[in-house]
């Protein structure tokens, strides 16, 4: 089943938060990208979670159609997401992340648990970056926009092929990514730590989904599993990018727990 989203957006701080719903009567799932990329991509998601649930997925900040901000911090992110169902005046919804957006997500739901009735963790550690390395240093060394597309594609070199189909063209002409590349940098330092305390803080039930080359170490899965009553496993043959590389079995693991609760 093929989704179609419209696209909205509110004012938060003065920056533009652009979302997408892909409408419909059912219950609502927020569903929080990784870094690098932005709400479209669980079109798929939602189309497989059809009409029983109507998928919102906003472009986080600094990402998509999202205006870039001054700030990356836990908090920030945090704050945009209350902003969003406040606006689409949803009080309670389903939560899924991934990477970045999984730690968004229960995180959220440590500190308002209240809102939150289930929560899907997609490739999301609770303890990472704390050997003080950054997977996305590579970012640094890339071009943000330039003056033709075929430029720009051609500045980024190996990782063109990662990025190609979701550059942006300006109102002047000139073309960009759909990120800054030392926001998602500064965005990835400010996401490192250990989080166990926000992950064991909530109780509503949860599927943890990680792939078998993921990011997540075995020994983190267990323990994640074991430490939070309520949790629930899925592991599928897959990388990090569960939501674009196993669009189809993610969604199946996706829809599976939900039938649950």
């Amino acid at each position: 089943m093929t989704a179609t989203a419209t696209r909205g957006e509110l004012t938060v701080d003065g920056r533009r938060l652009s979302y997408l719903d892909f409408g419909g009567t059912g219950r609502p799932l927020v569903a929080l990208h990784g870094h690098l990329y932005e709400g479209a991509a669980f079109t798929r998601l939602a189309g497989a979670l059809g009409p029983e649930w109507r998928v919102i997925a906003p472009d986080q900040r600094g990402h998509g159609e999202s205006g870039r901000a001054d700030d990356y911090s836990r908090e920030g992110y945090l704050a945009d997401l209350r902003a969003l169902l406040d606006h689409l005046g949803l009080d309670r919804v389903a939560l899924l992340g991934h990477s970045l957006g999984a730690v968004n997500a229960y995180q959220f739901a440590a500190r308002h648990p209240g809102r939150v009735t289930a929560l899907v963790n997609a490739e999301g550690p609770v303890a990472l970056g704390l050997d003080g390395t950054n997977p996305l240093g590579f970012l640094l060394a890339l071009p943000y926009d330039a003056p033709t597309r075929d430029e720009l594609v051609a500045g980024l070199g190996q990782a063109a092929p990662y990025f190609a189909d979701r550059l942006r063209r300006n109102a002047d002409g000139s073309w960009r990514l759909p990120f800054h590349p030392q926001d998602m940098y500064r965005s990835e330092e400010q996401v490192h730590g250990d989080h166990w305390a926000d992950w064991t803080a909530s109780t509503c039930p949860a599927l943890l989904i990680h792939g078998t080359t993921g990011v997540i170490p075995p020994e983190q899965v267990r323990a994640m599993a074991d430490r939070r009553p309520g949790t629930t496993t899925a592991e599928l043959d897959a990388d990090h990018l569960l939501p674009v590389t196993a669009p189809d079995a993610f969604a199946a693991a996706v829809r599976a727990f939900l039938e649950t609760v």
